[in-house]
């Protein structure tokens, strides 16, 4: 694994910088992806990562990391899809705040979109552009992280503890996100290239205001035993840890 080459997006804090502290530590060349390039560049610092500025909402930037993996590396053999948000207004998980603006009825639709702009269409745009790069590695694997509030089957069922909370910006944006992983791993099941999808678990991070009930080392651990799977490991897979089966 020592000479693997791996692109984190969303990695200057949380589950992506903790994600990059366990690849690192196995040996593996981490590309730390951050929209800030400040706070990127410090993070990778501490950690011995490469700082590369990526914000998935711009293509100009998204197609600079591109070109420079391109130009520095001439392959890219891990990505993953890890920068997301949850709100635009800061408002506490639970909170009567919270319960007012994220109703089917009275979610604000401009935050709806800017949630989905990164966590879905970033995503995929991210994809989009990195795949040429994929295509050079001989063992290359994409991990999109997700969230198990995104399954529909388990959302559906009322006895799930956060089937009252299922809304259409964040929970709704990972549903959303589940679809489009899937139509990577339809297009690519006849390549030697992995998609795997990964919930983290309700981890105590920026994202949530630091409400999740797992630490952020718990919280990423199945991220980082799926990114660290050989070219013998399984692709087309939901799980949170460890490696438990979601349902879409």
């Amino acid at each position: 694994m020592t000479d693997r080459i791996a692109l984190i997006t969303g990695a200057n804090q949380g589950v992506g910088y903790q994600v990059a502290k366990e690849l690192i530590a196995a040996g593996v060349t981490v590309l730390l992806g951050s929209r800030d390039a400040a706070k990127g560049e410090a993070a990778a610092k501490e950690l011995g990562a490469i700082p590369i500025q990526i914000d998935v909402t711009d293509s100009a930037s998204i197609t600079a990391a591109a070109d420079r993996i391109r130009t520095e590396y001439g392959r890219l053999d891990l990505l993953v899809n890890n920068a997301a948000i949850s709100k635009t207004v800061e408002r506490a998980l639970g909170s009567p705040e919270y319960e007012a603006h994220s109703k089917a009825s009275n979610v604000d639709i401009d935050e709806v979109r800017t949630i989905w702009e990164t966590n879905v269409f970033g995503t995929l745009a991210v994809y989009q552009a990195m795949l040429p790069l994929l295509r050079e590695s001989s063992d290359a694997r994409i991990v999109n992280v997700s969230s198990g509030v995104g399954s529909l089957t388990t959302n559906a069922d009322p006895a799930y503890a956060y089937h009252k909370i299922f809304g259409p910006g964040y929970a709704a944006s990972k549903t959303a996100l589940n679809a489009i992983t899937l139509t990577m791993m339809i297009e690519l099941e006849d390549t030697d290239i992995k998609v795997n999808l990964v919930s983290p678990a309700f981890t105590a991070t920026n994202l949530n205001g630091f409400a999740g009930t797992e630490s952020v080392e718990d919280g990423s651990r199945e991220v980082a035993r799926v990114a660290l799977l050989g070219p013998d490991g399984p692709t087309g897979t939901f799980t949170r840890w460890e490696n438990t089966t979601i349902p879409w």
